[in-house]
């Protein structure tokens, strides 16, 4: 049925980009334990504070495909939004990053680390290729954008 649905398309190829944004609040201290603690209060200033400090971090998740001709959908949002509330919500909003989320265990919980987990995990749950880009709003200031690379 997908066929003969496919086969009465324009059969041109339309490839797009769709976005889904959540955010997550969250706390960190900014710290390496292959730092001395002087070059740790020297790189990461207050963000290396021993009691950490927290964001409201905004995530905005993309994949880019072509839209199928049966459903005219890229993704179900519905399942992209379910993989963001598992990989996002669950695992980091209200959470201690360096305390409660062992991908922190052995890296410094920047943004752009946190970035690069939720690259990975979601890269397991989507159909290969798919995912676009993760970018990631520590402030309105402060955005770090990853593409996998």
């Amino acid at each position: 049925m997908e066929v003969e649905a496919a086969e009465k398309g324009t059969g041109v190829r339309r490839l797009l980009r769709l976005t889904r944004v959540e955010s997550f609040c969250a706390a960190h201290r900014l710290h390496s334990n292959f730092l001395s603690a002087e070059d740790n209060k020297r790189i990461f200033g207050k963000c290396n504070n021993p009691n950490g400090h927290g964001h409201n971090y905004k995530v905005e998740v993309t994949v880019c495909g072509e839209v199928n001709p049966v459903t005219g959908m890229v993704m179900n949002i519905t399942e992209l939004k379910e993989h963001m509330q598992e990989v996002i919500m669950k695992q980091l909003d209200h959470k201690n990053l360096d305390k409660d989320v062992p991908y922190f265990a052995n890296c410094v919980s920047t943004t752009e680390n946190v970035a690069i987990c939720i690259w990975e995990n979601l890269q397991t749950r989507l159909p290969p290729k798919l995912l676009y880009e993760v970018k990631v709003y520590e402030t309105d200031k402060n955005i770090v954008v990853y593409h996998g690379e």
